[in-house]
């Protein structure tokens, strides 16, 4: 009778733990976070990524309006001088103020909406590659209504005999001269570029970031800093060279009828498309993807290693809490 009552209280003990253990799961993939730290963290990943990168946009920029614009450079380098000798090293930080202004409410938006559709896509499981897509792509849709305006306005700026004195002058006189309509003349072009680049971004990030820390799990929490960055700067150049092309058409939306830029009637990818390619042949499609992949993969480490620290922070501020 005592070895009966023995084994069923083993028993009753093996079934009880796994019952505990699912919880535990779903906390650690929710993170532990509330929505606003999500977008907090969110907010500084993406000013610390914009800020420190933005020389390297400026000169993709510059690069991707060079079928109509004044650069006649097509390499890195020559863009690079070319900018310096005619504005010196202040044209590099033209329009970062824009950015600035775009960049944080953006990412909040970035970030939290991806964070709660991981959540309810993956249903609790972390190796869903195709739930982290999804949740991605719901994501860029997302910010991107927050962040084309003010791209439009830096990218105006970034551009070599800008007409515009700043922010605000851009801003009016785009508002005044071509209407609201002028701000968002991309944003169709930059849903349907980002939808693949934070797809792959995000499906590459997880993924890398999993393999990474299965190398030395013993070491996974003293090296984390290295696994985020590491994975972050695989997913930024890899979704970076993939979409190039569509960011050339945005580009060249966002500054048309600028520094004597082409204007398009439809506005269409199509039409921009087939103009590129008259004028520049199918490799006008892949310019400046150099400066892309180079300001994308440090950016996407920054960005990554930037937000997982945010959300430690507070992490344990909210366990702090709780003792």
């Amino acid at each position: 009778m005592a070895a009966d009552t023995s084994a069923e209280l083993q028993k009753s003990n093996i079934i009880s733990t796994p019952e505990y253990q699912p919880d535990v799961s779903a906390a650690a993939a929710h993170d532990g976070l509330k929505f606003w730290q999500f977008m907090i963290a969110g907010s500084v990943a993406g000013m610390a990524e914009h800020m420190a990168m933005f020389p390297v946009d400026t000169i993709k920029t510059q690069m991707q309006a060079l079928s109509s614009c004044p650069i006649k450079s097509a390499t890195v380098n020559q863009a690079v001088r070319s900018i310096l000798k005619s504005d010196g090293a202040r044209g590099l930080y033209r329009g970062i103020a824009a950015m600035g202004i775009g960049a944080g409410p953006a990412h909040a938006v970035y970030f939290s909406v991806y964070e709660a559709c991981k959540r309810s896509f993956s249903g609790g499981n972390p190796n869903n590659s195709a739930a982290h897509a999804a949740a991605g792509v719901c994501a860029t849709v997302a910010s991107d209504a927050v962040l084309t305006p003010m791209d439009v306005v830096k990218q105006r700026l970034q551009l070599r005999g800008t007409p515009y004195g700043g922010v605000w002058d851009c801003m009016r006189r785009v508002t005044r001269e071509e209407g609201i309509r002028a701000f968002f003349a991309s944003y169709r072009t930059t849903v349907v570029m980002n939808a693949p680049f934070t797809a792959v971004h995000f499906a590459t990030y997880e993924a890398a970031k999993r393999a990474l820390m299965e190398v030395s799990p013993e070491n996974a929490a003293d090296e984390r800093f290295l696994v985020h960055a590491t994975a972050g700067a695989a997913a930024g150049a890899l979704a970076a060279v993939v979409t190039t092309p569509l960011d050339v058409v945005k580009t060249q939306l966002q500054c048309q009828g600028v520094c004597g830029c082409d204007r398009f009637v439809s506005g269409s990818i199509e039409d921009v498309c087939r103009t590129i390619v008259k004028k520049d042949g199918y490799r006008g499609l892949m310019r400046g993807w150099m400066p892309r992949m180079l300001f994308h993969a440090p950016a996407a480490a920054i960005c990554w290693s930037t937000y997982e620290a945010a959300k430690t922070f507070f992490q344990q501020n909210n366990q702090d809490r709780l003792l």
